[in-house]
């Protein structure tokens, strides 16, 4: 039987979960659903769990260490002061604390977070990334001559596909000024823009410290897109569940690989981890173009471990039940303090 633990789950404010789902509408549930299954399911397990919101201040986390003296902090903060890059220094004091948590360490989160610094440590190792080009806030706006269309625009540090829409894909130099203006206006961050291959959307999930085991390959799947849209994970393929039904949008088992395709997946995965200095759980975003080339697109620290979420179903295809999973997720922190 597992040790009772008590648990500190931190998260956003607004993503405090309610003690029932009894009564939400859908879209209500898909926003707290993460934060329920994790927080319900720990409960399940037998764990004493306390839920604490975090958004602008500290002194209620190291109160809440000095008084309950948690066992391990369940991470869910994606974000800090409205920031996304500062997920970062959370762990890092956690670190200081010597309080374990679940995820990812800081080194992992921040490498991870610049999409830009990932694919440069990657490709230094050999492993194919798209090319691209980084646009800072207030700089000027000027494509690389070796950068060729179509290019697809995103925040250089969000997550989740904040500001990523069919507008994201451009092939003009004027559609690309306006895009990279509009994550600069919008997301009020650095832009990238990278070389937009067309092919399969899959992703890797992965759970381990020191040791890495690799989850079976799930792919996104676009089945009613109309004519002439990009098969892109945009804002809505990703948080819009109506937007999903009305274009049969769909995670699962990337069912027809090749056993060789699949080994340079898992080897490509693994390798990509200890370069990123990924540990506790992650998932890594690829692009497999016609010719059976996989090009890494971002690495995701933390990636939403909800019941029906495609890391959790990818657990649940290589044998793990969902309480199982949590319980690993749980293990993992408590070994890397160890």
């Amino acid at each position: 039987m597992k040790r009772k633990l008590r648990v500190a789950v931190l998260l956003h404010p607004s993503l405090v979960p309610p003690d029932t789902l009894d009564g939400l509408t859908e879209q209500q549930w898909y926003e707290c659903k993460t934060e329920y299954d994790v927080v319900s399911t720990l409960r399940e397990l037998g764990h004493d769990v306390r839920v604490l919101p975090l958004s602008d201040e500290l002194d209620s986390l190291r109160a809440l260490i000095a008084e309950w003296k948690p066992h391990i902090a369940w991470n869910l903060l994606e974000e800090f002061h409205g920031r996304q890059d500062l997920d970062w220094p959370i762990a890092g004091l956690l670190d200081l604390m010597q309080l374990p948590y679940t995820g990812c360490g800081p080194s992992g989160l921040m490498l991870a977070r610049d999409k830009a610094m990932s694919k440069k440590l990657l490709a230094y190792d050999g492993i194919r990334v798209p090319r691209f080009a980084v646009f800072p806030i207030g700089r000027r706006i000027e494509r690389p001559r070796d950068l060729g269309f179509p290019l697809i625009v995103k925040s250089l540090v969000q997550e989740a596909s904040l500001g990523i829409s069919q507008k994201s894909i451009v092939d003009s130099d004027e559609k690309l000024r306006e895009r990279v203006a509009f994550i600069h206006r919008n997301n009020r961050t650095d832009a990238i823009a990278e070389e937009y291959i067309a092919g399969r959307e899959l992703n890797v999930g992965i759970l381990g410290n020191t040791k890495i085991d690799v989850l079976p390959v799930w792919e996104l799947q676009f089945r009613e897109m109309a004519p002439g849209a990009k098969w892109i994970a945009t804002a809505n393929v990703k948080h819009n569940r109506a937007y999903q039904r009305k274009h049969s949008i769909y995670q699962g088992h990337a069912d027809d690989l090749s056993g060789e395709l699949r080994e340079h997946i898992m080897l490509t995965t693994k390798q990509i981890a200890r370069i990123l200095d990924l540990d506790g759980f992650s998932r890594i975003d690829y692009r497999l173009d016609a010719n059976g080339n996989l090009y890494f697109l971002e690495a995701n620290p933390n990636p939403d471990v909800a019941r029906t979420e495609e890391f959790a179903s990818a657990a649940r295809k290589a044998g793990m039940g969902y309480p199982d999973l949590i319980q690993k997720i749980v293990d993992l922190g408590m070994r890397r303090m160890r």
